[in-house]
């Protein structure tokens, strides 16, 4: 399997030395906003307080993390600090406001922000949520496929990493903002993960939500867990190129228990992030408060994400994917005539 130089090196900053992901997502924009919002009584919520949490979550939990990801308009600025320059870095692309209708939801690009901004301010990858469900409208599937289409293509230009998620939502519930669907079926996560399986995607990382909601998920080995492992093999199967776990706001420990599963039908690590540091959060405004037990349970959290991914996840050099071994694409003596960097 040949990958871009770019690519390769990408893939290497993200993972541990050992080839998994433990990486921490501090991107999320409604959830922050929305309890900063009540809890001030200011709307929208003021920009210094959303920008001063991602900062304490960056400064606690980044020092555990593999890679970090931020995005750029309330995390970059005063987190990238605490970012070592041995780590990965990953900026979202997506803007956390979509358009909703009857058909499904569309998702759009941060304005002024790309891929190649991403690539200049010295990002790793580049990460898009794309809300998508099978049985949306035809319009609403054309745009999302689309969008994804062209993100993927403008990683390959500039040579960075993909790093995809994908998330089921109700149709027709605007309020419905990055949770977990509690009434979602696992063929739907599937079988979205199958629609941008394809190499015209471009995607070199999936992160994925359980196929059975995290708060069901039993523990392993107990009743029903054959069965729910089975979810977990057809969505690792489906994706056919490393992934990981996102948490989607699951309780720490039901993910927790979802790791296991995903761990145990190849995924590569997690990334994750409500599931870290949510709990802290909740003691805002005090931020002092909030650094405290983030660094007393959080990283003690974290630290325990992390060991059960050494023990049992799957290094992302040695997915199926790559059984015949990574070459990089262009190299040797002619990489200087055939490697092109970022394509007009």
């Amino acid at each position: 399997m040949q990958m871009s130089p770019g690519k390769l090196w990408g893939m290497r900053r993200l993972a541990d030395d050992a080839g998994r992901f433990r990486m921490t997502a501090l991107d999320q924009r409604p959830p922050i906003m929305n309890l900063i919002r009540e809890r001030l009584g200011q709307s929208p919520a003021p920009d210094d307080a959303v920008a001063a949490v991602k900062a304490v979550i960056a400064a606690t939990l980044a020092p555990a993390s593999s890679a970090l990801l931020v995005d750029p308009i309330w995390a970059y600025t005063g987190s990238i600090e605490h970012v070592s320059p041995r780590q990965g870095l990953i900026l979202t692309l997506e803007d956390h406001r979509f358009e909703d209708g009857p058909g499904g939801r569309r998702s759009a690009s941060i304005p002024d922000w790309s891929v190649e901004k991403i690539r200049r301010i010295g990002g790793d990858a580049v990460k898009v949520l794309a809300w998508y469900r099978p049985d949306a409208s035809a319009a609403v599937i054309a745009h999302q496929q689309a969008y994804v289409r062209a993100v993927g293509e403008a990683c390959r230009r500039c040579d960075l990493p993909f790093v995809f998620e994908l998330l089921v939502y109700p149709l027709q519930d605007a309020a419905h903002d990055y949770v977990e669907d509690a009434a979602k079926r696992p063929e739907m996560v599937i079988d979205s993960v199958r629609a941008f399986a394809g190499p015209e995607y471009g995607i070199d990382i999936f992160k994925l939500e359980s196929p059975v909601p995290a708060e069901q998920v039993p523990e392993p080995g107990s009743a029903g867990a054959a069965e729910v492992q089975a979810w977990f093999d057809a969505l690792g199967e489906a994706a056919g190129r490393p992934w990981v776990m996102l948490s989607a706001g699951a309780s720490a420990a039901a993910f927790e228990r979802v790791l296991h599963y995903a761990f145990a039908a190849g995924a590569s690590g997690f990334l994750a992030g409500r599931a870290i540091w949510w709990d802290a959060f909740q003691h805002y405004p005090d931020l002092a408060a909030m650094r405290a037990e983030l660094e007393r349970d959080g990283r003690a959290y974290l630290d325990r994400l992390g060991a059960l991914a050494a023990a049992q996840a799957t290094p992302w050099t040695l997915h199926p994917r790559f059984a015949d071994g990574i070459a990089i694409e262009g190299g040797g003596v002619d990489l200087p005539k055939h490697y092109s960097g970022m394509l007009p």
